[in-house]
């Protein structure tokens, strides 16, 4: 997250609780600058859940003037998948998701957000799997903008599993959805990109934005080989501006 510079806001984190969408309850990171914010934000992670790395980036969205809440995606999942680092294990275990569970808890942090911080509109962004989620969330009707770091489009036919939901069936129906893409990114080839292009073709409060030579995961993680701090530094640019236009 090093490209996201700070803003001008105080910030206070702690780890919540929350009610998911089917009651169960869900670990969470909120973050809440000081005054009062200037609207909500719901924050997927990606594949390996929330973490330091998310705690904070949560922080830094914050001190923009954003009450930000990060629920855990893998809160109902074996403590051995939810509590280990294997990658290949989480993959493995997307397929038992509830979508609607899922983007449930989603809702429920929208909601979290409407009432522990007074604010009125509520955003959602995510990576990765978690961009997949905020672009089907995005069709809900709860959330006002959403944010889409190189999320699936289609998603891969390893992790459909009875309850997953395709991103590209309510893609026409998005909130204000700006979606951001690696063009060397084998999670979203062109042929994707061009589907959701198409779906989006009468909604210019829409946005697409690729980057040619960028790799999966090119923005969030400074560590990885993939990420590309000039582009990383840009596309945080867009967003803050998408997410207050004013």
């Amino acid at each position: 997250m090093a490209e996201l510079h700070t803003g001008r806001h105080d910030v206070d984190v702690e780890h919540v609780t929350l009610k998911g969408g089917d009651g169960a309850p869900v670990d969470a990171v909120h973050a809440r600058p000081d005054g009062m914010p200037v609207g909500g934000l719901v924050l997927h992670p990606d594949i390996m859940g929330v973490r330091p790395l998310f705690e904070d980036l949560c922080r830094r969205l914050a001190t923009h003037g954003f009450a930000v809440l990060a629920p855990e995606p893998f809160a109902r999942a074996p403590v051995e998948i939810s509590g280990g680092e294997d990658v290949a294990a989480r993959m493995a275990h997307l397929r038992e998701l509830d979508d609607d569970v899922q983007i449930g808890d989603l809702e429920s942090a929208a909601d979290y957000l409407v009432v522990h911080d007074d604010v009125r509109e509520v955003g959602v962004l995510g990576f990765c799997m978690g961009g997949m989620q905020a672009l089907k969330a995005a069709a809900t009707g709860r959330f006002d903008r959403a944010v889409v770091f190189y999320g699936m489009i289609r998603v891969p036919e390893d992790w459909v599993g009875p309850h997953t939901h395709q991103p590209l069936d309510t893609a026409a129906d998005v909130c204000p959805t700006l979606a951001i893409f690696g063009g060397s990114d084998p999670f979203t080839p062109a042929a994707d990109i061009d589907a959701l292009r198409a779906a989006w073709a009468d909604r210019p409060d829409c946005e697409i934005v690729v980057y040619p030579d960028a790799e999966h995961g090119f923005v969030h993680a400074p560590e990885r080989e993939a990420h590309r701090a000039d582009d990383a530094a840009d596309a945080w640019r867009r967003v803050l501006a998408f997410l207050n236009p004013v």
